[in-house]
């Protein structure tokens, strides 16, 4: 039986993963704990593989229109995924680390994190691109290291909160590769790392017995429709005005959450 309003819930991520690769957890964990009155590990256990398979269905869009940059990618991955194998091992011994009284603070302070910088974005893309034309060579040659790093970071909030694979990891890909990454390469790449990321984040929550299997259907069936319009409109209009509307709900959702 599907949930009209998780459906609705899940056609409006869909809907914005596709077109900014923004939303999976940045918008659907404040949303299931702030209206649905989820509890924070099942939101986040469930939003996780929500994310997943709704970023599967809009990555083979971006993937068929050639926009991924996989080198990008794997940087990213060598970072985010043995990150979140060590939350996973954590969970897995007992799901207790899932149910600390500061996870409900930690999903708050972490979307507001995303908000500004979805907010700043902009100036950071001018201030990397400054460097990367003033200093060429430093800035290409600390780029590796510091996507595996970005990719760690990634790695450790996803896994806590589910929130970061869309919205942090597109500022930093801004600001690490300002002049390599278009808008549809930016958000190609985005949903792609985050796949296998979110996937190992919640094989913990999974064998935990978290996720409600229930809601993530309702969800999934509002959003696999939606996420395939987004990712087709992604190469047809820009989303930044979306990722400005997505930030101030955002920061107004990390605000509540935190209170």
């Amino acid at each position: 039986m599907i949930d009209t309003g998780y459906a609705l819930a899940g056609a409006l991520a869909g809907f914005v993963v596709g077109l900014t690769g923004v939303g999976g957890g940045a918008l659907m964990t404040p949303i299931l704990l702030i209206f649905f009155g989820v509890s924070p590990n099942t939101a986040i256990a469930t939003d996780l593989w929500f994310a997943a398979i709704t970023k599967l269905v809009g990555a083979t869009v971006h993937y068929s229109n050639g926009n991924v940059d996989w080198q990008v990618a794997k940087r990213l991955w060598l970072g985010s995924i043995p990150m979140a194998l060590l939350i996973v091992f954590t969970v897995s011994l007992g799901a207790q680390f899932a149910k600390a009284n500061w996870l409900m603070k930690t999903v708050g302070v972490v979307v507001l994190i995303t908000a500004v910088g979805l907010l700043v974005a902009p100036k950071l893309v001018a201030f990397a691109r400054d460097r990367r034309i003033d200093q060429p060579e430093r800035f290409i040659a600390l780029q590796p290291t510091l996507t595996v790093l970005s990719g760690s970071v990634l790695g450790l909030c996803v896994a806590l909160t589910s929130v970061g694979a869309g919205a942090l990891g597109s500022v930093m890909l801004l600001y690490l590769y300002p002049l390599r990454m278009t808008p549809h390469r930016l958000v190609a790449t985005d949903i792609v790392h985050a796949i296998p990321l979110v996937v190992v984040a919640g094989l913990g929550y999974l064998f935990a017995g978290m996720v409600d299997g229930k809601m993530l259907s309702s969800l999934l069936a509002g959003s696999l429709p939606t996420v395939l319009l987004g990712s087709i409109l992604a190469g047809k209009i820009s989303g930044r005005w979306i990722q400005v509307f997505l930030a101030l709900v955002l920061g107004a959702a990390g605000v509540k959450v935190l209170m």
